[in-house]
Formats: C-alpha cells, sequence, structure tokens
C-alpha cells in the first residue's frame, strides 16, 4: 500500500463497537476483520506475481492440484472437492485453462459420466514457473517471523477443523 494509514482502523471499529455497547462481539470482530484484510493482502501480492504469467490464484490452484496428481488429472467434482470451491468455479477455472491450452478435459475411462482435466506440458510448464516467483516473492517472505507463522497456522488449522473444514481420522487406540 503506497499511503498506510496513521492509525490501525480495525482497533477503532474495535473500539467503536465496545463504545456502542457490542463489548461481546467486539473482539470477534476485529479478529475476523483482520483475517479478512490479511487475505486481501496476501492476494493482492499474489496477483502481482501471477497476473503477467496470465494467471489467477485460482486457476494456479487447478494447475497445482492436477501438477501433483499421480496421473496429472482429475475428475472436475474431485477437484472441487479438493480445492473446497462450488463447481461453478472450478468449470470456470477449468474453461479458462483449457482456452489457454494449459489443460484439457478427456473423457473417463470406465466412466461416461465423468469427465477429467489433464495438465498439458505446457500447463505444467507454466504452474513450475508461477511457483518459482510466488515461492520467491511470497511465500518465503510472508511478512511474519517463522514462530508467528506456526502460532497462526496452528490456530487456523485448529479453526478450520473446528468449523468442520476437514476431520482427521482417530489414531488407532484413541478410540
Amino acid at each position: 500500500m503506497s499511503n498506510p494509514l496513521d492509525f490501525d482502523p480495525i482497533i477503532e471499529a474495535r473500539r467503536q463497537w465496545a463504545a456502542n455497547g457490542w463489548e461481546s462481539a467486539c473482539d470477534g470482530m476485529a479478529a475476523i476483520t483482520s483475517v479478512v484484510r490479511a487475505q486481501q493482502l496476501f492476494l493482492g501480492r499474489i496477483d502481482a506475481v501471477l497476473r503477467p504469467l496470465e494467471l489467477t490464484f485460482a486457476r494456479y490452484e487447478v494447475l497445482m492440484l492436477l501438477l501433483f496428481s499421480r496421473r496429472g488429472s482429475l475428475p472436475l467434482n474431485k477437484i472441487g472437492a479438493r480445492l473446497q470451491v462450488h463447481p461453478t468455479s472450478v468449470t470456470n477455472a477449468v474453461d479458462r485453462l483449457e482456452e489457454q491450452d494449459l489443460i484439457k478435459r478427456v473423457p473417463h475411462s470406465s466412466d461416461r459420466r465423468t469427465t477429467l482435466a489433464e495438465i498439458l506440458p505446457v500447463g505444467r510448464e507454466l504452474a513450475m514457473r508461477a511457483t518459482r516467483a510466488l515461492n520467491e516473492e511470497v511465500f518465503s517472505q510472508p511478512g511474519m517471523s517463522r514462530e508467528d507463522l506456526d502460532q497462526l497456522i496452528d490456530v487456523l488449522r485448529r479453526f478450520r477443523q473446528a468449523a468442520g473444514d476437514f476431520s482427521e481420522p482417530v489414531p488407532a487406540g484413541d478410540a
């Protein structure tokens, strides 16, 4: 941001929440608003890296999921489930990646109702180039200490699990 504010608007909003009698909600409002703002800041940095490569973060995620898959292809419904996005979002991302000749749709070999998205060699190359750029310019320099990163990852992981984002099997002997 070129012109940072000379105060923290979220802390001011928190103060206003309390002043208006909403003390029981002010900490939650400040936390949630902080996470949303942090997401905006991170996405801005990510978009700046991916834009010259003609990618969005959503399309990058699809490419990486396909790159990491065993066969380089996945059913569209599995892409949506693994990325935790609506089927329409998957369709839009796959459409754009197909228009860019980075992936192709192929019929499933044994299920005629299923369509696979398959990454093409040029898609693999672009995914790797984008990853190198993101690693260098964003992921290796997130703007937090290692300790803060570890704490943030742990807190958000517990929140996501409690919210039903994922579940983990109970280890044998703990059941």
